[in-house]
């Protein structure tokens, strides 16, 4: 059908399970594992003012670019890899406009998205990423839980 699908994937559990229904339901489409890196990672407040840590933002981006690479050997190992595209890519912005932009930029058909990242009492005041991702993308969004 050669659908371009971009799953967003932060290591927890609901995105994983969100790349396996991607690559599941996929014959011939290209995927693109998309993770985003928050721009206020190394970023440390404190009394005297804060400061920003270089090195703790590059961590973070090798932890994405980590979870990819373990995106792309999971496929394989399902046998995925035989009959779709897969595609990269590590982002830096805020989790849901960095998504849904993404998705306008890059000519996505459809976004699946795992249900929530976060846990307790930081999901309900942070908002969710994929209800913001369902209400602003330009395409078909599938979330699996």
């Amino acid at each position: 059908m050669d659908r371009h699908v971009l799953v967003p994937l932060d290591g927890s559990k609901p995105s994983w399970e969100a790349l396996d229904h991607a690559a599941a339901n996929a014959d011939g489409d290209r995927i693109t594992v998309l993770h985003v890196v928050d721009p206020a990672e190394g970023v440390y407040a404190g009394a005297e003012g804060g400061y920003y840590d270089a090195e703790a933002f590059d961590r973070a981006v090798d932890r994405g670019e980590d979870l990819c690479e373990r995106a792309r050997e999971r496929l394989r190992e399902a046998g995925a890899l035989d009959r779709i595209e897969l595609e990269t890519a590590v982002e830096t912005g805020k989790a849901a406009r960095t998504i849904v932009d993404y998705a306008a930029d890059h000519g996505v058909d459809h976004v699946v998205i795992g249900s929530h990242g976060r846990k307790g009492v930081s999901r309900i005041l942070l908002g969710s990423v994929a209800e913001t991702v369902i209400r602003r993308a330009p395409c078909p969004v599938t979330v699996v839980r």
